[in-house]
């Protein structure tokens, strides 16, 4: 039934509510017709332009745009950055107190070993070879695993990708092991780590 134009608020049904609209010139809309029967519809086709899926959108995007977004990504950057200040320089006693920065020490010798914590200098180490032997044995890291019904073929295409993934981490890719080894010490001191893994074709 039609909706008069001054309802009130109280002539609504208990637990519904006025919703106030803006009042101001429509959108444009544009309906096109495919010949399957759909239908697209978008808004301001005239102000639309042909940007390609992979293009960058910072040379199409309007002026003010970007400055609002640069805006806003500094102001969160700022704030993330002050928000974990305390931990950084916690985070950077810490190594002094292991040790593992470059100092020239005279007292009380010259060249004196400057850790002031060897207990937990040797866990975090301990820790760090023990995960290392734990997860890169001698056969490599990766290990496959046959989802659903095992046929021979399966098994024999996951014996592949496990040797193939394998050679490439310890063979190819000479950097993993040593990046890995070092990852391990920070989340054996700082209790976590993350690392991102891709394929560059260069």
């Amino acid at each position: 039934m039609p909706i008069e134009k001054n309802i009130s608020a109280e002539d609504l049904p208990q637990g519904e509510q006025l919703v106030e609209v803006e009042e101001g010139p429509l959108p444009d809309i544009n309906i096109e017709f495919d010949d399957e029967g759909g239908v697209t519809i978008g808004l301001n086709k005239e102000d639309d332009e042909d940007v390609p899926f992979d293009s960058n959108l910072a040379e199409v995007m309007d002026p003010s745009v970007l400055q609002q977004l640069s805006s806003d990504l500094i102001t969160m950057y700022e704030a993330d950055k002050s928000s974990r200040k305390e931990w950084e320089e916690q985070y950077g006693k810490g190594l002094n107190m292991l040790g593992f920065t470059f100092e020239e020490r005279t007292k009380p010798f010259k060249g004196a070993c400057p850790v002031q914590h060897p207990l937990l200098t040797e866990s975090v180490v301990q820790f760090q070879a023990q995960a290392l032997k734990e997860m890169m044995p001698a056969g490599g890291p990766v290990r496959t695993q046959v989802l659903g019904k095992e046929t021979r073929e399966k098994l024999m295409q996951a014996e592949r990708v496990r040797d193939f993934m394998n050679y490439q981490i310890t063979t190819v890719m000479e950097e993993y092991t040593p990046d890995f080894d070092q990852l391990l010490f920070y989340v054996g001191y700082g209790g976590s780590a993350f690392r991102k893994v891709y394929y560059c074709e260069e």
